[in-house]
């Protein structure tokens, strides 16, 4: 994998693996993060990125929550808490803390936004791409974590959505 670039300018790519429920983040047609669910059954997702794993594990605090654990020592480095909408928070273990919001139709634009209220990464879930908005000041690592996890949010959301809809129809 090729480091995540920290370039305000940068536009990546996520896709969906054939014949799988993986995807993968590219910037110019090479690989920068893997998003990959072991099982079906499975509550959790691995994330790597930048020479790094992690683990999306929902469930965390009464089953609205979603715990971020380092791979493979399973120390956990952050949190989030989803709210009513779409939205939540996502607590850092040193106490950062970023905001995710989605808006327009359908919400094909989400953004995590840090403490100053600027958003520091777009994803268009349409066009599949991400674009790094205000990435001053964060380090590679920190700038991939975020990244592989709004786009496991996305995913986990849409999830949600089907599975509700099919129950209503049921």
């Amino acid at each position: 994998m090729i480091p995540l670039p920290i370039a305000a300018s940068t536009v990546l790519t996520w896709s969906k693996i054939p014949h799988s429920r993986d995807y993968e983040l590219t910037r110019n047609g090479e690989i920068v993060g893997t998003l990959r669910r072991p099982s079906i059954w499975s509550s959790k997702s691995i994330a790597a990125a930048q020479n790094r794993e992690w683990i999306f594990r929902r469930g965390w605090s009464g089953g609205t929550g979603i715990e971020i654990l380092d791979s493979p020592s399973e120390r956990r480095v952050a949190t989030f808490k989803s709210g009513w909408t779409a939205r939540g928070v996502l607590t850092l273990a040193d106490g950062q803390t970023f905001h995710m919001e989605c808006k327009g139709w359908w919400h094909p634009v989400w953004s995590v936004v840090g403490q100053d209220h600027q958003p520091v990464l777009r994803i268009h879930r349409r066009e599949k791409t991400v674009e790094l908005a205000n990435v001053s000041g964060f380090s590679a690592e920190r700038l991939s974590l975020l990244t592989m996890f709004a786009w496991y949010r996305i995913l986990q959301a849409e999830e949600d959505a089907a599975a509700t809809a099919f129950m209503a129809a049921s």
